[in-house]
């Protein structure tokens, strides 16, 4: 078990997978997190699937699963290559632009929901312009005029049609931020773009100077540019080779995401591309410039509500975590152990659960008390759940036992009684047996 030290810590917001090139969007009252996906063997970047994530309070993030992947495009003829992402709303329907590896440009997915399912509606890459075609991001400005901007190592721009699937014009390479040979080059402009619009002014924040990388970023009146340096958002440092920015408002906050390399260097001493996403609050001067901020900090940011306990909560939805993975698990009708008949649902599940492994859900609101707690859980060897008050050695408010059946991954749902609790608490689920105890799919409180 990790020492209280990183029991506390809140960055990297994810700890159950590698997560890097975050692209935030505030939708009603909830943040989609999308996020690339290194996967666990990774040494270079080995990337196949696109992940999101959903918070309401900033600290305690539910894992979806996989969004989409290369394989949503059928005219892409390779399995690794899915690169920093990037979701955005308009007239209720999602466009999720993805760079496809090989050259083949930029594709764009379209769905109904910020959840998916998404799907290509033009069979064929949406930018096909030159090797530069990586890393897009897209902003609507206030007269309904779309702009999608990409590119490594120079800056391209066009303006999208209403129907965010096709653009009119040229592409247009940015020349103010261009490296001119001889000349002085404030920018560093490297990567990862994020444009956006705040108080009548326009931002381009990216990934700056080579390497490690750091966040850079200018601003401009228009949202063509021309873009002038402002200086820099966090420095580079030894500890993280690269970084990627996504910026957004929410609930009256400011934030900045991007990724450091914490979780694999906790276990692994060669560098490999197996990054985790983190988040810091964005603070902004009066003239609209941003402070700059020290490297990502091990506390993260505050939480924004509450979580309500006597709703189902889903078991992946985690402040901070030690040892688990999650995974997409898919439901059978049985009509006794073993035999598989129709299939009733996939769901997203916390797995690898051993010995010593906890899940920490911040900020729960419990009024006036608990008299007892539910959760769903499919016995593998069995073990059992202690459900610990404000600390992961904090006091034991309730003992869930999880026998093995023998019956299988048969999901049941099994109780407990709940000691004296009220007020707002963080709460650590526990896991105490040997070895593969359990998959845990959710949790509810019952007054």
């Amino acid at each position: 078990m990790m020492d209280f030290f990183w029991c506390t810590a809140q960055n990297p917001i994810i700890q159950t997978k590698f997560t890097a090139d975050p692209a935030p969007m505030v939708y009603h009252d909830t943040v989609f997190l999308y996020t690339s996906h290194d996967e666990d063997d990774a040494f270079g970047f080995k990337m196949k699937d696109w992940l999101l994530y959903t918070s309401t309070d900033m600290v305690n993030w539910t894992d979806h699963g996989t969004v989409a992947s290369l394989q949503n495009f059928k005219w892409v003829n390779t399995d690794n290559g899915a690169w920093a992402p990037q979701c955005i709303e308009r007239n209720g329907k999602f466009y999720l632009y993805c760079p496809v590896p090989n050259g083949l440009g930029i594709g764009v997915l379209v769905g109904d929901s910020p959840y998916g399912p998404f799907k290509d509606p033009i069979g064929k890459p949406l930018i096909k312009n030159s090797s530069d075609d990586i890393d897009p991001t897209v902003m609507i400005d206030d007269d309904g005029q779309a702009y999608l901007y990409w590119g490594n190592p120079n800056l391209y721009y066009v303006k999208l049609n209403e129907d965010m699937i096709s653009y009119s014009g040229e592409v247009v390479k940015d020349s103010s931020m261009a490296k001119i040979k001889g000349k002085p080059d404030p920018y560093h402009y490297q990567e990862g773009p994020w444009a956006y619009k705040r108080n009548g002014h326009y931002y381009m924040a990216y990934a700056s100077t080579c390497c490690p990388e750091g966040i850079g970023y200018a601003m401009s009146d228009s949202p063509k540019g021309p873009w002038v340096y402002k200086g820099m958002i966090m420095d580079g440092d030894k500890r993280s080779s690269g970084n990627h920015p996504g910026i957004i408002d929410f609930k009256g906050q400011p934030y900045v995401f991007g990724f450091n390399y914490e979780i694999m260097k906790r276990t692994f001493s060669k560098h490999s591309e197996r990054r985790s996403v983190c988040i810091e609050k964005l603070i902004y001067n009066a003239d609209g410039t941003i402070q700059k901020l020290p490297f990502w900090s091990t506390a993260g940011v505050p939480q924004v509500g509450t979580l309500d306990p006597y709703k189902k909560v889903e078991a992946e939805t985690i402040a901070n975590s030690e040892g688990m993975k999650t995974m997409q698990q898919t439901e059978w009708e049985r009509d006794q152990p073993y035999n598989r008949g129709k299939k009733i649902a996939d769901r997203i599940v916390v797995s690898s659960i051993n010995n010593g492994d906890y899940i920490k859900v911040k900020g729960i609101d419990f009024s006036t008390g608990a008299t007892s707690v539910q959760a769903s859980v499919a016995a593998i060897y069995g073990g059992k759940i202690e459900v610990r008050k404000d600390k992961v050695d904090g006091p034991v408010i309730a003992t869930i036992v999880v026998n093995a059946s023998g019956e299988g991954d048969i999901w049941k749902t099994v109780s407990a009684r709940v000691t004296a609790i009220k007020g707002i608490h963080d709460v650590y689920f526990v896991f105490k047996g040997n070895k593969d105890l359990f998959y845990f799919d959710w949790w509810q409180f019952n007054k």
